[in-house]
C-alpha cells in the first residue's frame, strides 16, 4: 500500500509539475494577445443590485490607471484540459471535474469578454441572473450524470456516516455544490493572487483526501490544477501582471464543486474553502442588511474590500488570507481522517 501511495503521489507530482512548466510557456503568448488585442479590465462601478461603488472605485483607481488584461484563466483551462487529456482522463474520475472546470470556464468566458469588447451598459458582463441560471445548468447536468450514470444516491456525513438522498436529492446537492463554489470563487478574485491561492490550498487539500482514497487520477487532476496556480500565482504576486477573470475564477470554482462530490467530502467544503466562504457570505450579509436596514455593515464588501477601505494592505491581506486557508486546509484532510472520509 505504502508503494502504491508512493507512485500514485509521484504520478501527481509529475503532473503538477506538467501544469507548472506548461503554464508559465503559455503566459508569454498569453500577454502578447492579451496586450496586441487590448484585453484590458473594465473597472466595476456598480453592485449586483446596481448601487454605485465609490468605495472600492477609489481604492483600487491607481491600479486601473495602467492597463490590466484579464482572463488570463485562459492560461490555466488549456493547461489544464492539455494535460489531463493527454496523461489523466478517466471516465470515472476526471472526466467529470473536467468537465466542470471547462464548463464552468465558458460561463466565465463570455462574461469576460463583454466586459472587455462591449460599450455602454452592457459592458459590466453578463447580468448575475444570466450567469447563475448558465452556472445552474451546467451543474445540473454534472449532478445528472454523476448519480444516474455513476450510481452515487448517498453522501458522506463525516462521523455520522452515509446520509441517502436518492437521485433527485443528489442532483441538488451537487448542483448546489457547483453553483455556490464558483460564485463564492468569482467573488474572492477581487486582490492580487487572493483566489488563486486559496483554490490552489483547497485543491492541494482534496489532492491528499483522493490520495488516501485510492481515486489517483482524481489526486493527479487536483495536482493539475494546482501547478497551473503555482504559475499564475508567480506571475500575479501584487502587483499583478494580469487578472485570472471570470473565465479562471468560475473555472476552479466549478471544478472544486465538483471534486468535493467526487472524494463524497461535500460536507468539508465549507472548511476546505473556508475563506470562500467568508467572501462570498459578507457579500450576501452586505446585501442583506441594506435591504432590511438600509445601510452598510462593511465599508464595502466582500470582506478583503473591507478590509482594505480600513487601512490594510492589499499583500497584507492575500498573505494572511492564504495562512488561514491553509490552516482550514489542514483541519479539513484532519476532519476527513477523523471522520470516516478516508
Amino acid at each position: 500500500m505504502a508503494d502504491t501511495l508512493n507512485n500514485e503521489a509521484f504520478y501527481g507530482l509529475i503532473l503538477a509539475l506538467a501544469a507548472f512548466f506548461l503554464a508559465t510557456f503559455l503566459t508569454p503568448i498569453y500577454t502578447y494577445f492579451a496586450y496586441k488585442y487590448k484585453f484590458w479590465k473594465k473597472q466595476k462601478k456598480t453592485t449586483v443590485t446596481g448601487e454605485a461603488l465609490p468605495v472600492m472605485t477609489k481604492l483600487h483607481a491607481k491600479k486601473f490607471t495602467r492597463h490590466f488584461p484579464t482572463m488570463a484563466g485562459i492560461i490555466g483551462v488549456v493547461t489544464v484540459l492539455i494535460v489531463t487529456w493527454i496523461c489523466n482522463l478517466n471516465r470515472e474520475q476526471t472526466w467529470l471535474p473536467l468537465v466542470g472546470f471547462v464548463g464552468g470556464s465558458v460561463v466565465g468566458l463570455i462574461d469576460d469578454l463583454i466586459n472587455v469588447f462591449g460599450s455602454g451598459r452592457g459592458a459590466a458582463g453578463l447580468r448575475a441572473p444570466v450567469k447563475f441560471a448558465m452556472i445552474t445548468a451546467i451543474g445540473t447536468a454534472l449532478g445528472w450524470w454523476f448519480a444516474v450514470k455513476l450510481g452515487w444516491t448517498s453522501i458522506e456525513i463525516p462521523f455520522v456516516g452515509d446520509w441517502q438522498v436518492g437521485t433527485i436529492g443528489m442532483i441538488l446537492i451537487f448542483t448546489f455544490a457547483v453553483v455556490a463554489t464558483s460564485n463564492a470563487a468569482n467573488i474572492s478574485d477581487g486582490l492580487d493572487g487572493l483566489a488563486g491561492g486559496l483554490a490552489m490550498l483547497a485543491y492541494g487539500a482534496y489532492a491528499v483526501i483522493a490520495l488516501f482514497q485510492g481515486q489517483w487520477m482524481l489526486t493527479g487532476f487536483c495536482l493539475t490544477v494546482v501547478g497551473w496556480l503555482l504559475s499564475y500565482i508567480w506571475f500575479n504576486v501584487p502587483p499583478a501582471r494580469f487578472m485570472m477573470g471570470d473565465v479562471g475564477s468560475f473555472a476552479i470554482g466549478a471544478g472544486l464543486g465538483v471534486v468535493a462530490m467526487m472524494t463524497n467530502a461535500f460536507f468539508l467544503l465549507p472548511i476546505i474553502g473556508f475563506l470562500f466562504v467568508v467572501e462570498a457570505g459578507s457579500s450576501l450579509i452586505q446585501i442583506f442588511w441594506k435591504k432590511v436596514f438600509h445601510k452598510k455593515l462593511f465599508i464595502s464588501a466582500p470582506i478583503h474590500h473591507h478590509l482594505e477601505a480600513r487601512g490594510w494592505g492589499e499583500a497584507k491581506i492575500v498573505m494572511r488570507f492564504w495562512v488561514i486557508a491553509g490552516v482550514f486546509a489542514l483541519i479539513g484532510v484532519f476532519l476527513a481522517v477523523q471522520g470516516g472520509i478516508i
